[in-house]
């Protein structure tokens, strides 16, 4: 049987279809599209033309689904996109009156656990810290011995610190100082306290997943791993962060579509990943939408 998902994020719009079978899951195929949706809130509301963006990004994506005759079991959330904001149910209302897509506002906490139990279901770590970077906010989940704790969310993502902290496309000296204020501000909010550090930093989402591309293309780690440590982290940072022409270059080569937000996103990941000790960082390619098929569409 054939399920599909559709996270509507503040950065990207991504759908994933599934064929689930006697309790396992198999994805069938992925789209993507950039959306940047937090790009159209102004003073907590998203406009108009915003809306207008993500029903006509909704329709490609209802193209496709009718393309492979898939027209029942189309499951469609949102994040940060529309929980963040103070026309959050208006703005659901109007696109589902135009795409016919009834729209599920999950909360913070709800995506970091979703994004929790999508990872597990590819790794089966038993202590750690997941993080998942989105385009307006970035979730965060504690666990130990396969019990997670400390769900939280927090209000930085790397659209909105590029949004509100970078004048040109890459930043520069002034623009990184930023980018360190909002996060370290964001973070004092909600102090992650840990008694000892945690040894691995599980990554899910867009922005860890380039990052990782990244530390391949420079030939940091080997081209098929999936783990990196704490040192390698950082000259993946040397290298967006210093010379703004060659960084340009490869991150137009590398990753085209988030030369705007990389860098934004890899200094959330660093911080993070400072902040708990963390000595390996490892990347997933489950996350929040297999966690909502499991939990929410299958249960």
């Amino acid at each position: 049987m054939k399920y599909s998902v559709i996270d509507i994020g503040s950065n990207s719009m991504r759908l994933t279809v599934y064929k689930v079978k006697n309790g396992t899951f198999k994805i069938l195929f992925k789209d993507k599209r950039m959306a940047g949706l937090a790009g159209y809130v102004d003073k907590g509301r998203i406009s108009e033309k915003g809306i207008r963006r993500a029903c006509d990004l909704l329709g490609e994506f209802k193209g496709t689904l009718e393309s492979f005759n898939i027209t029942d079991r189309v499951y469609v959330f949102a994040t940060a996109s529309l929980r963040n904001i103070v026309n959050s149910d208006e703005a659901a209302a109007r696109i589902t009156e135009e795409t016919g897509f009834k729209i599920d506002i999950i909360t913070g906490e709800q995506e970091a656990v979703l994004g929790y139990e999508g990872v597990m279901r590819e790794l089966y770590i038993s202590d750690g810290i997941l993080i998942d970077i989105g385009g307006a906010s970035t979730e965060l989940v504690m666990f130990e011995r396969g019990s997670i704790h400390s769900p939280r969310s927090y209000l930085i993502g790397s659209l909105k610190l590029y949004k509100d902290c970078v004048k040109h496309i890459l930043p520069g000296k002034s623009s990184l100082e930023r980018i360190k204020k909002e996060i370290n501000k964001e973070l004092k909010r909600r102090p992650i306290k840990v008694i000892s550090p945690y040894n691995k930093l599980i990554c899910t989402g867009g922005t860890a997943r380039s990052v990782f591309k990244f530390a391949r293309y420079l030939d940091i780690i080997p081209a098929t791993s999936n783990t990196m440590l704490a040192k390698d982290l950082k000259k993946v940072g040397s290298f967006l962060t210093g010379d703004r022409k060659k960084a340009a270059d490869v991150i137009l080569k590398v990753d085209p579509e988030r030369i705007h937000t990389i860098i934004p996103g890899y200094m959330i990941l660093q911080s993070i990943a400072d902040q708990t000790g963390a000595r390996k960082i490892i990347v997933s390619n489950y996350g929040v939408r297999e966690g909502y098929l499991c939990q929410k569409v299958l249960g």
